[in-house]
């Protein structure tokens, strides 16, 4: 007997495949390259290191998907007028509880990894493990969840930016290099666009939820701004970077990124609802492929 796969009617591995939503995974893998590769810049480099941290950081933005899937429907902010793509509690794809049990199980996955980095890197690692998870699950969850209240913007950019460059970085090296602090701006306005692009898209239906997201508080014209001063930002890093000394001039490899950032782009400006999704897509394409060349560059 098969077993129909469809997006209307998926099996259950389906399901849990769009649970976890792996468009949005290259928003964990940037970082660590990027990370790593400052490291490596830095004179210091470990295999099994960067694994686990790459490993660590995949599951936490699974958890933190399942997170949102969960708990955005049990809060009302889900409904059959949501524009993106599939949330699987709300389409009835897999049960509430399954869901927040697979977040429990993968956050504890990543915290499994975790004891390895802390036998690495210490006590550092340990804090930044458990705020990390902690802000995964707060995103949405919790009495006052940070995206419900014009945060999510901030901790995106705190730490799947900053952070999760920075700390992989550490790992390696046993403190954190300049140039992997100067490297994480633009990883971290990448990251955030991605979450912009949401806002933005969910704008009248995370209003009627009273979910006050940024972009509910400032409106689509201040978030299509948002949108534009990260993406530019971060493609003035690379000759700053450069001109700063704190790396050679292959850093300038990102910029061959640029033809990925026109549709996107183009799109954030000129479209809303959910044309959307498409320079939602995009955007993830770009922060992996310039974290890719950023990192390449910086090695070089």
């Amino acid at each position: 007997m098969s077993v129909s796969l469809s997006p209307s009617h998926p099996g259950r591995l389906r399901a849990w495949v769009l649970a976890a939503r792996p468009q949005t995974l290259p928003a964990a893998i940037a970082p660590v390259v990027v990370g790593s590769a400052a490291a490596f810049a830095a004179g210091s480099f470990r295999w099994l290191p960067f694994l686990a941290a790459l490993v660590g950081a995949l599951l936490i933005q699974i958890g933190t998907n399942l997170a949102n899937d969960y708990f955005d429907f049990r809060k009302g902010a889900d409904t059959a007028e949501r524009l993106g793509p599939v949330r699987v509690t709300q389409a009835g794809l897999l049960a509430p509880e399954a869901v927040r049990n697979g977040m429990i199980v993968t956050f504890g996955a990543a915290a499994l990894i975790g004891v390895y980095l802390i036998a690495v890197g210490g006590w550092p690692i340990l804090v930044i493990g458990i705020l990390s998870i902690a802000a995964g699950v707060l995103y949405t969850g919790g009495p006052w969840p940070l995206g419900y209240n014009g945060l999510g913007d901030l901790f995106t950019f705190i730490f799947f930016g900053i952070v999760a460059v920075t700390a992989t970085a550490y790992l390696h090296v046993g403190a954190v290099p300049p140039l992997a602090w100067a490297a994480s701006i633009p990883v971290a306005m990448l990251v955030t666009a991605i979450i912009v692009v949401n806002n933005l898209r969910d704008i009248a239906t995370d209003r009627a939820a009273g979910k006050r997201t940024l972009a509910v508080i400032v409106g689509a014209r201040a978030t299509r701004a948002e949108y534009a001063l990260l993406v530019g930002g971060a493609f003035l890093a690379p000759p700053l970077l450069w001109l700063s000394g704190l790396t050679g001039p292959w850093v300038m490899l990102a910029w061959l990124a640029t033809p990925l950032a026109i549709a996107p782009m183009r799109t954030m400006l000129t479209s809303e609802g959910r044309a959307l999704n498409l320079a939602l897509k995009g955007t993830a394409r770009l922060h992996l492929v310039f974290g890719l060349l950023l990192a390449l560059g910086m090695v070089l």
